[in-house]
């Protein structure tokens, strides 16, 4: 059980997203960077997909009101254990009583929190990622709050105490942490209506940085930089729209769709980011730039593969790692 003795700014549960609904109009939603996600539950032998708890900017105080092992992948927000830093990207046991706590963000926007066991909540149409504009799912629909009590589902004595095993026999050891930079370049596919974009402004979604509004959030992140423009007026028909997927509304300003975006849009997409770099884009806080680079589809579909095959060697790694 974690007792919440302050929020942070926003921490919610999620997971890898709700799949199959979104043509009722209902969001995948789920975490904002899945690589980071992935490797905590890895850390604490769960199941890829089981819920961690996203911490946006400033973090929670916790205390453990059991004893747990977790793990903290992400961006660095400055994680310590009753007072003492606390390493990322590796499995910790945690003894009941404990307080974790969170800094100042060191580099990126987001942490992930995985326990062992992973958090009591119901599955909400397959999902237990929080829908926050529609209260739905996660920790009764919302973010936390101050006061709140999370149950873990329990683990046996036997899986606890052979995690702890596992830690003491890697405590010098760790997965390779996710390089997360202040101006990263990320890799972009010109997208459905690329074409429709006049010739000045389809250099410059290329050649130009742009800046992370603070009017962004888990929907999008809206860009400040030089302005987009169409050939001509064109008016389009809605269509769906993927995580990644960059839409220019008429005010020429870029949004990169993030985890809650929406179903569908109208707006004409310019590009879509490709899937390897949705962490490193998810990861940057307002004020920090980007500059994107065009890539092919085929050129998308092998960064993917390439990252799949780095996943499964970690997953392969940890194992034996557990068992030595």
């Amino acid at each position: 059980m974690l007792n919440i003795h302050k929020s942070g700014v926003q921490t919610s549960i999620q997971d890898l997203g709700r799949t199959g609904y979104q043509r009722y109009g209902v969001i995948a939603s789920g975490v904002a960077d899945p690589f980071a996600h992935r490797i905590a539950n890895l850390l604490v032998g769960n199941a890829e997909s089981s819920p961690t708890l996203e911490i946006a900017l400033s973090g929670p105080t916790i205390e453990f009101e059991a004893d747990h092992f977790i793990a903290i992948c992400g961006g660095d927000l400055s994680p310590s254990l009753d007072g003492q830093p606390l390493g990322m990207w590796r499995g910790h046991f945690v003894p009941k009583g404990s307080i974790l706590s969170f800094g100042e963000p060191k580099r990126g926007a987001r942490s992930y929190l995985a326990i062992a066991g992973s958090f009591d909540v119901p599955s909400v149409m397959g999902s237990y990622s929080t829908y926050l504009r529609a209260g739905l799912a996660g920790f009764n629909g919302r973010a936390l709050k101050n006061g709140d009590i999370l149950h873990i589902t329990p683990l046996s004595t036997e899986r606890l105490d052979a995690l702890v095993r596992s830690h003491d026999q890697t405590a010098d050891w760790l997965i390779p942490p996710a390089r997360y930079y202040p101006q990263p370049v990320i890799r972009m596919i010109p997208g459905r209506q690329f074409l429709l974009f006049n010739e000045e402004s389809r250099l410059h979604i290329f050649q130009e940085a742009f800046t992370i509004s603070v009017d962004s959030d888990r929907m999008g992140y809206r860009l400040e930089g030089p302005a987009l423009e169409l050939e001509k007026p064109n008016e389009l028909i809605s269509e769906a729209v993927a995580f990644g997927s960059v839409q220019v509304p008429a005010d020429g300003k870029p949004i990169v769709l993030l985890a809650d975006r929406q179903t569908t849009g109208g707006y004409p997409k310019i590009g879509q980011v490709a899937s390897v770099d949705l962490p490193l884009i998810s990861q940057l806080k307002p004020g920090e730039s980007l500059k994107f680079r065009e890539i092919t589809v085929d050129q998308a579909e092998q960064l993917y593969l390439k990252q799949e095959q780095q996943i499964q060697r970690l997953k392969i790694a940890i194992q034996v790692k557990r068992e030595e």
